[in-house]
């Protein structure tokens, strides 16, 4: 049986409520239900899929990520965009950080079977969002002002069971 996973960073709750309100703004007014599934989180590896027998291999690849890096604060200022019309994507968008790209080239060391583009941000509308939609929103969102910070201490290895849960957790320092 096979099994989706990712790793991420996860800002604190106080933040993920913050985002949260947001999200319910799109869902609401945007017809945008789908980004309430998942807390606010920055992705470090895409969701991937393997067999579960070959969890332990996921966590030992994840136990060896090189995170003896102190840990760093991330500043969030105000919000971005994807515009494909096919898979619209409203995001908070997280300041230019040496930090994090270093912290993400670490977990590309461990986790490199797949290529991808790192585009660090934390979604707010995406998947059942139409480009109408996401057009609408984006004309309201696009100067909306949001800032805030946080400390990234941990990195966290997520597992696709109805919902994703966390499943390993690795702190910086």
């Amino acid at each position: 049986m096979k099994k989706l996973y990712f790793i991420a960073i996860y800002p604190p709750q106080e933040i993920i409520d913050e985002v949260k309100i947001f999200k319910q703004d799109l869902a609401l007014h945007y017809e945008n239900s789908k980004a309430l599934k998942n807390d606010a989180h920055i992705t470090l590896f895409p969701p991937f899929s393997r067999e579960v027998s070959l969890e332990s291999d996921i966590h030992e690849a994840f136990q060896k990520i090189d995170t003896l890096h102190s840990p760093f604060e991330i500043k969030l200022n105000g919000f971005g965009s994807f515009a494909n019309p096919k898979n619209p994507v409203l995001f908070v968008q997280p300041e230019s950080n040496e930090n994090l790209q270093e912290l993400y080239w670490r977990v590309r060391e461990r986790f490199n079977f797949m290529k991808y583009n790192f585009n660090p941000h934390m979604t707010v509308g995406y998947r059942n969002l139409t480009y109408e939609n996401f057009l609408k929103a984006w004309e309201i969102y696009k100067s909306k002002e949001y800032k805030t910070k946080f400390l990234v201490d941990k990195i966290t290895l997520l597992r696709h069971d109805s919902s994703w849960i966390p499943i390993a957790e690795k702190k910086l320092g």
